[in-house]
């Protein structure tokens, strides 16, 4: 065996394995509060851009450390877009729900009618 492949797969799993508890919290609960937009957009463009190097090295576990980042990193941001969405999404039916001073229901409504 080759001691560089070897040494390339551990790192990989290693690297994945430290943050799969993350990905699973997250997907879990769905709470990425904590994280901020700039932050995951910065990461997720600078995957990209590392991918043009990346898949142009032979294939090995550098691919696969790569891809997992490529995923877990967007499904992070899709995450954040998510929850972003919904909040706001409560935050404007409840504004409406007070306004207008109606109950959770009539307030989709009313939410609807305004778009």
């Amino acid at each position: 065996m080759d001691i560089p492949l070897v040494a390339g797969t551990v790192a990989t799993v290693v690297f994945a394995a430290s943050n799969l508890p993350m990905l699973r919290k997250a997907l879990r609960t769905g709470d990425v509060s904590s994280y901020s937009l700039v932050s995951l957009a910065m990461v997720n463009g600078a995957n990209l851009v590392y991918s043009l190097y990346i898949f142009t090295l032979p294939f090995g576990p550098i691919w696969a450390l790569h891809t997992f980042y490529l995923v877990s990193c967007a499904l992070m941001l899709w995450l954040f877009l998510r929850q972003r969405h919904a909040t706001r999404a409560a935050r404007l039916r409840e504004s409406a729900t007070g306004a207008a001073g109606l109950d959770g229901d009539d307030a989709v409504v009313v939410v609807v009618a305004e778009l």
